[in-house]
């Protein structure tokens, strides 16, 4: 059993950068980040591979946020650049059993409590 807990979230005006952390109990192999806006489904942001070498991120934060990882601190990051008002959700990291997980929730065995990311306009 993994646990994930996530830190970094707040509010930032439009424009603005926030780094996002999500600390495991333990190894992890594939990893991701994904949020969830009031009344909305739970949607793909960006996936990670066990090594770092892999990356994949959704349409809409392509070039803006960029997801990494410190193994040595069983520890995820998303840095958000360039946030905009649509960015504001509830921001979940989350812990595959694969080595590339994909975009899928269903692929996802682990999840933090997840932080709240608000940009205003």
């Amino acid at each position: 059993q993994v646990q994930l807990a996530e830190s970094g979230g707040g509010l930032v005006q439009a424009g603005g950068s926030l780094r996002l952390s999500c600390a495991a109990s333990g190894r992890t192999f594939g990893a991701g980040w994904f949020r969830q806006a009031p009344g909305k489904e739970r949607q793909f942001v960006a996936t990670i591979s066990v090594s770092g070498g892999d990356t994949a991120y959704a349409d809409s934060v392509k070039g803006r946020f960029t997801i990494s990882r410190d193994n040595a601190k069983n520890t995820l990051y998303l840095q958000m650049n360039s946030l905009k008002p649509e960015d504001t959700a509830v921001y979940y990291c989350a812990a595959a059993r694969t080595v590339v997980p994909g975009p899928s929730l269903h692929e996802y065995d682990y999840w933090g409590q997840g932080t709240q990311v608000t940009v205003s306009s």
